[in-house]
């Protein structure tokens, strides 16, 4: 089907899904660009595909102008092709497990699932006052990774308690009394993150099983968050 006007219905309401109110109840959300597209479709979770040329995926298509791609685009130069997702269901939870306490920065949440997919860890935990997964910006950072990982977004202090009747151990991050990560490689520990500006709220702290630093130059006072997760999940996977 061809769409030209940028007041079209179906415009209006793809151009809605930029705003996190919408999204969730669609419970869809919007991806940019040919590699986002063909790893939302391996996903098998595309609903449509928006495009300035006739595609021939087994999924409803749009062929649009590029006034309503400008329209429905939040980069700068905007893509040729587009996909309305249905939200990622959340699996079990298995194998090395990263949880998120009010991380705020998209960046860094894109950042940290990239990292969690190349070393090896199978599920995030993204606490519910922590920026949305499905902001453009942490699906950009991610680079299609967010499609190659279980992400559960929910109540931290009722997963901790569900982590630990499977057995986890629920470690944070302490620079004053903390131990080396070298202690912490196990496969039944799950590691925590806490925010960008304050770490780990402390009743989220009073939940944990032990705490893990990162040795430092002392004239840096800590480490951006994103970086800080991936190294703490680069040493978990090597074992």
């Amino acid at each position: 089907m061809k769409i030209t006007s940028t007041s079209n219905e179906k415009v209006l309401a793809w151009a809605k899904l930029k705003m996190k109110k919408y999204r969730d109840i669609e419970n869809t959300f919007l991806v940019e660009g040919d590699n986002l597209v063909q790893e939302a479709l391996k996903k098998g979770i595309v609903k449509e595909i928006i495009a300035t040329y006739e595609t021939n995926f087994n999924v409803p298509s749009y062929v649009v102008n590029e006034k309503i791609m400008t329209k429905l685009s939040m980069m700068v130069n905007p893509p040729s092709i587009m996909a309305v997702c249905n939200y990622i269901l959340p699996d079990n939870i298995e194998g090395r497990v990263l949880l998120l306490d009010k991380l705020q920065d998209p960046g860094n949440l894109g950042t940290i699932i990239r990292s969690a997919v190349a070393f090896n860890f199978k599920t995030i935990i993204i606490s519910d006052d922590s920026v949305d997964m499905y902001n453009e910006k942490v699906i950009r950072a991610s680079e299609g990774m967010i499609f190659h990982i279980n992400l559960i977004k929910s109540d931290l202090e009722s997963m901790i308690s569900l982590l630990k009747n499977k057995g986890y151990k629920i470690i944070g991050t302490d620079v004053r009394s903390g131990q080396s990560i070298k202690n912490y490689k196990a496969m039944q520990y799950a590691f925590v993150i806490g925010n960008e500006g304050n770490g780990l709220a402390i009743e989220t702290k009073e939940l944990c099983d032990g705490f893990v630093y990162i040795p430092i130059n002392k004239t840096v006072e800590s480490l951006n968050a994103a970086v800080a997760a991936s190294i703490i999940m680069y040493e978990a996977n090597n074992e």
